[in-house]
């Protein structure tokens, strides 16, 4: 059984396409729902993300979303044997079929991204990482139709599909209030973008987190914000 240990939860990856990533970790430390009441998990995977917030935010209730049925009972069985059970309802189905009045004043996804070229090998694994199975026009169209009009999203995506995706935000009404470059180390060029979109306008807040030094090192930044979940980190 493949299995990613954290501080105070277990994931467990079998016949789940996306495994546990930086990418994942690095936004479920840094989404910052507040003060939200509910949050909306889109495209769940292992639950990984569900987890961690409600590991942070222990007022949070989360709604978590996803399409493949194999990743789905992954989620569950992830969810159900967690402390975090009580806080994680899950649901499986398509994120643009699911008709519900509920608006939710936070959501997170880490959405596919590969919208082009070659496919990944495994069927599950491409389902997971390309974005014909949730264009991001219609993950806009999600996130401008379930938010609350105070309500905000975070999500990663690499550099250029963040910012195309950022850029199209606007004719939806969904507006950036946060983004962080993230760079893998000092000499190397950022490869992806947290940012944060919502309803209402504000100030940007910008700025740059490098993953590990040039000894191959977590950075001092990185390491404070996945202390609570990584074991390596004391």
């Amino acid at each position: 059984m493949s299995e990613f240990r954290f501080k105070q939860f277990s994931v467990t990856q079998d016949n789940c396409g996306m495994k546990v990533s930086t990418d994942g970790v690095l936004l479920g430390a840094w989404a910052e729902p507040k003060q939200a009441k509910n949050s909306l998990d889109i495209g769940t995977g292992t639950g990984l993300l569900s987890l961690m917030l409600a590991q942070r935010f222990q007022h949070l209730s989360l709604t978590a979303i996803e399409y493949d049925p194999a990743a789905y009972a992954c989620a569950t069985r992830n969810v159900r044997v967690s402390p975090f059970a009580a806080q994680i309802q899950l649901r499986q189905g398509d994120i643009t079929q699911w008709h519900t009045c509920t608006r939710f004043e936070h959501i997170v996804c880490n959405p596919p991204y590969f919208t082009s070229g070659q496919t990944a090998r495994d069927a599950k694994r491409a389902t997971a990482r390309h974005a014909h199975t949730l264009t991001h026009e219609a993950l806009l169209h999600v996130l401008a139709a379930r938010l609350t009009p105070s309500g905000c999203a975070d999500l990663i995506l690499p550099i250029t599909e963040g910012e195309r995706l950022i850029a199209d935000a606007t004719q939806y009404g969904l507006h950036l209030h946060r983004q962080v470059y993230v760079h893998p180390t000092p000499s190397k060029p950022a490869s992806r973008l947290l940012f944060t979109l919502s309803p209402t306008t504000h100030p940007l807040i910008s700025d740059t987190l490098v993953l590990r030094d040039d000894h191959n090192h977590f950075t001092p930044a990185f390491a404070a914000l996945t202390r609570d979940f990584y074991l390596k980190l004391p």
